[in-house]
């Protein structure tokens, strides 16, 4: 009976996480802002994500709808923690990165802030590593899969980072030692991640990023002019994120 109930708790820490994920924080600030006059879909790089509600609401919109990605995260880790545990919360901030990436019913983003929110929830001695290696990424050159390499960078430190810190049983900073859950959680976000960015569509056959092609509804010349711009793990302009 206890084992059973165990299991039902670890199921709604899922659920609830992926519940979370769900909810269309960019989808909501636009309409919000607009009176629903405005599509993020349709303007700008044509992506609901936190630089282009910047670009398009302002910059108070664009860091409302950064704070709620990354707070899907947070929170469900924290739900999850009070129905599971550390398990729970491992468990569900992934769910959440996986309801974020693969909501139902429309097509959903990339997942990264989310995970930062993830790192907050399950992992918070890690994360000033996590915002190192993002800023870092803004010293690439400028080349048409910068994003998707700064991503895979981040989120091959955070597996890696996870992993040693379970086989070296270091502290998380909210759970204790590091158990199992803590890499393999991190692993299976980083794959969603992944994921995400490979099923991004063909433009004029090539590879969508964030640098080397610009959405639809977005004049060139304007993105040009933002040649120079600081993009880094916060900011993922794609396509239909």
């Amino acid at each position: 009976m206890q084992a059973r109930n165990q299991i039902s708790k670890v199921v709604a820490a899922i659920a609830g996480g992926y519940a979370f994920g769900m909810i269309p924080s960019a989808d909501l600030a636009a309409g919000w802002a607009s009176a629903g006059s405005t599509n993020l879909r349709d303007t700008g790089s044509a992506n609901p994500g936190a630089l282009n509600a910047t670009k398009t609401l302002g910059k108070k919109w664009g860091g409302a709808v950064l704070a709620a990605d990354v707070a899907k995260g947070t929170v469900a880790a924290v739900v999850g923690r009070s129905l599971a545990g550390p398990l729970g919360a491992n468990l569900a901030a992934t769910a959440a990165v996986g309801g974020h990436c693969y909501p139902i019913g429309r097509s959903g983003g990339k997942g990264v802030s989310t995970s930062i929110g993830q790192v907050i929830g399950t992992f918070p001695v890690y994360l000033p590593l996590d915002l190192a290696v993002g800023a870092a990424t803004v010293a690439l050159p400028r080349w048409t899969q910068r994003t998707w390499a700064a991503t895979a960078v981040a989120s091959a430190t955070w597996v890696a980072s996870s992993l040693l810190a379970y086989r070296k049983g270091w502290a998380t900073g909210i759970d204790g030692r590091a158990a199992a859950a803590l890499p393999i959680a991190s692993l299976a976000s980083s794959l969603i991640i992944a994921k995400r960015f490979l099923d991004t569509p063909l433009v004029d056959g090539k590879p969508r990023d964030d640098d080397g092609v610009y959405g639809a509804g977005t004049d060139q010349a304007e993105w040009d002019k933002d040649a120079n711009r600081s993009d880094h793990r916060f900011e993922q302009p794609t396509q239909h994120e």
